[in-house]
């Protein structure tokens, strides 16, 4: 063990990196595609069996290092500086040296491929190698490296085949067509049926604009006041503002009137009073942002001024939708942000809508992600919960 250490580690990923680079040079990135199933199961499996063959060596001086702490340290050294490069560089096509490197795109370049690669190796024959030895109370270790390992072997091999599609849905219809990256029509083994689009917005604001060129006042710093309901008093562009009612979903009543009507085709309104405190000069009437079902309407100041609404920014925005697969499955579900739905190896992500309708949008668009070896990813990631959570709570034993 004299003989291997950190400075074998550093000089061995060094060689490593080296060969990536030139790799880089004269072949280009590497095409994760290449992988694409089943080539990826038999690289998976291939790993898998190179580091269950060295089980026969496990007491070898090289083994014992390269699942040693100075090689580790070295690969996971490496890795970090790889990633921080990634984090500094823009992942877009240039042409200078850097980027023929692979540093513009450093997830397909040769020399982070074959440091993750080798990291894998060493992870995996370690677990093998302990395993050999097998003892209960070492089972937080056991977790937490196994789960790493599945994390990071179905991560790297099972990235070529995800695929990510935008699809978009008339209100009423069933999809299965998207473009792919060719802008080509290509028909997919999922259907979406978008049954509903609906809506909820936050309450707009209210500002002053200058009719000849449509700038919010004063210009260069306007003043905006956020309808609140609690709170109904607030100074644009030296006018006092009084809130003396607010209907979030109005229709027009009449030409100047509004009342409550919650459908899809209603919009904020606001019936307000301007004073300026200078002057004592008084306006009261209804303020509207209008959308494509109604009219806006303003507030009229001056012939060079009017109080007019903004457009109220959605707080969210939620999809009614039944997916059915091939295989005949089908689920039904109210997607928005951060809510996608899941079935089989897909998922189905809220992803927009028409921004200048708003609430009276006729289409969503989602995105569509295939991921088969996500199953995979997330039993890594619940053996490392577990690990973790055994870890803790043995510390704090160990504390008492």
């Amino acid at each position: 063990m004299q003989r291997f250490g950190f400075r074998e580690g550093i000089i061995t990923v060094s060689g490593i990196c080296m060969a990536g680079f030139l790799l880089q040079l004269t072949v280009g990135s590497f095409d994760f595609y290449l992988l694409a199933a089943p080539v990826n199961y038999m690289a998976a499996g291939m790993t898998l069996l190179l580091c269950l063959l060295t089980v026969f060596v496990r007491n070898s001086l090289f083994i014992r290092w390269f699942t040693g702490v100075p090689l580790t340290v070295c690969l996971l050294s490496a890795l970090v500086l790889l990633t921080l490069i990634m984090g500094l560089t823009p992942q877009q096509e240039t042409s200078n040296f850097p980027a023929k490197l692979g540093f513009n795109a450093m997830t397909t370049s040769w020399a982070f491929v074959l440091v993750y690669f080798v990291t894998i190796l060493s992870l995996g024959s370690l677990i093998v190698r302990r395993l050999c030895s097998f003892k209960w109370r070492d089972y937080v270790f056991y977790l937490n490296h196994i789960g790493l390992w599945i994390v990071l072997l179905a991560a790297g091999v099972g990235s070529a085949d995800m695929e990510r599609y935008i699809m978009y849905v008339q209100e009423g219809e069933t999809e299965w067509r998207v473009y792919d990256a060719g802008e080509n029509v290509k028909e997919l083994p999922i259907a979406v049926q978008l049954n509903d689009f609906d809506m909820e917005t936050y309450p707009p604001q209210l500002t002053v604009i200058d009719l000849q060129t449509g700038a919010p006042q004063p210009e260069g710093k306007p003043d905006y006041y956020q309808i609140d309901v609690k709170q109904p008093e607030g100074t644009i562009d030296g006018w006092e503002i009084s809130l003396l009612e607010y209907i979030h979903n109005a229709i027009r009543n009449s030409d100047s009137t509004y009342r409550e009507v919650p459908m899809p085709g209603a919009t904020p309104a606001a019936r307000i009073k301007a004073v300026n405190p200078k002057t004592g000069e008084t306006h009261e009437g209804w303020v509207c942002g209008g959308n494509q079902a109604q009219l806006f309407m303003t507030l009229k100041m001056s012939d060079n001024q009017s109080i007019v609404m903004t457009v109220a920014e959605p707080k969210k925005f939620i999809s009614d939708i039944d997916v059915y697969t091939e295989s005949g499955e089908k689920k039904h579900a109210g997607i928005e942000v951060n809510k996608p739905l899941k079935i089989g190896d897909w998922t189905v992500y809220q992803y927009g809508y028409d921004n200048t309708a708003g609430r009276l949008s006729s289409y969503s668009s989602f995105e569509l992600v295939y991921d088969p070896w996500c199953n995979y990813v997330y039993i890594g990631f619940a053996l490392l919960a577990v690990g973790m959570f055994f870890l803790i709570i043995n510390g704090k034993r160990n504390e008492s």
